[in-house]
């Protein structure tokens, strides 16, 4: 059995977003309501996920703007420390992804006991925070070195605030990156966080890509899922289970019942 099946044991999971609040040290942290406002938001977001049934959640700290490639070590043992705290409530499997630092992404996975990490891992970007060089065999091999040789590695192979350098088509990079990199699943992304990628590039990637697990990573709704889950392995969704779809407000627990009931449904379950 693979990483990606031993992890989850069902075809086509759905994985929900813990976003934890700004960290400290970060432009946005808020200070007065310190490290357990952290905790008790990421509290009431993985109890309302866990309530509706999604199979899996991932946490990460997507409010840590601006976004850096090489975190501050506080993040990644802040984000340690909110995960500790709740791990005995966690009754799904759970990734983590520190934004966009495959290395603590990686350390924190060890430190956690976290199924599966998300990342950029491969290729080669203009972006927000200039240009974006990632390393995946240093990444794996770190991974190894911790002792996380089980650990799913998810590469998102169409990086949101940024633009290829690399001339190759969407599918032809990531079928590359499958024979080069040796991920266990594969993420199509949006431009940004909470915007979808085109269907028509889910449907390309995974034409190339029969045999590997093809998710979509951004932008997913109510309404596209049923669309999304024909195409696609799988779905990691944050914004729209939100209050209003807004990214940044803790989620809504009626949205999120919804959304994995139409999940289900898409699946064709009862």
């Amino acid at each position: 059995m693979n990483r990606f099946q031993s992890v989850f044991g069902r075809k086509k999971p759905v994985i929900a977003m813990v976003h934890l609040g700004a960290l400290p040290g970060t432009p946005l942290h808020d200070r007065e309501s310190g490290l357990e406002g952290l905790v008790e938001g990421a509290r009431a977001d993985l109890s309302a996920l866990q309530v509706a049934g999604f199979d899996a959640v991932m946490f990460g700290n997507e409010n840590d703007r601006p976004y850096e490639f090489k975190v501050d070590t506080a993040s990644t043992a802040t984000m340690a420390y909110v995960i500790g705290r709740l791990r005995d409530e966690i009754t799904v499997p759970f990734g983590v992804n520190v934004l966009w630092d495959p290395m603590s992404t990686v350390a924190l996975a060890a430190a956690t006991g976290a199924r599966f990490v998300r990342e950029i891992f491969t290729g080669t970007y203009a972006s927000d925070m200039g240009v974006w060089k990632p390393d995946a065999g240093a990444a794996m091999r770190y991974r190894n070195r911790l002792g996380g040789d089980d650990v799913a590695m998810f590469y998102n192979v169409s990086a949101e605030f940024a633009d290829s350098l690399d001339l190759r088509s969407l599918p032809d990079r990531a079928r590359s990156a499958v024979f080069s990199s040796i991920p266990d699943a594969v993420l199509v992304s949006g431009q940004i966080t909470g915007e979808a990628a085109a269907l028509s590039d889910l449907e390309s990637v995974k034409a190339v890509l029969p045999e590997t697990p093809v998710l979509a990573n951004t932008g997913v709704k109510h309404e596209t899922i049923a669309d999304v889950l024909k195409v696609a392995d799988g779905c990691i969704v944050g914004s729209a289970l939100k209050v209003d779809g807004n990214t940044w407000k803790p989620v809504d627990a009626d949205r999120a019942a919804d959304f994995m009931q139409r999940a289900r449904a898409a699946r064709g379950e009862a």
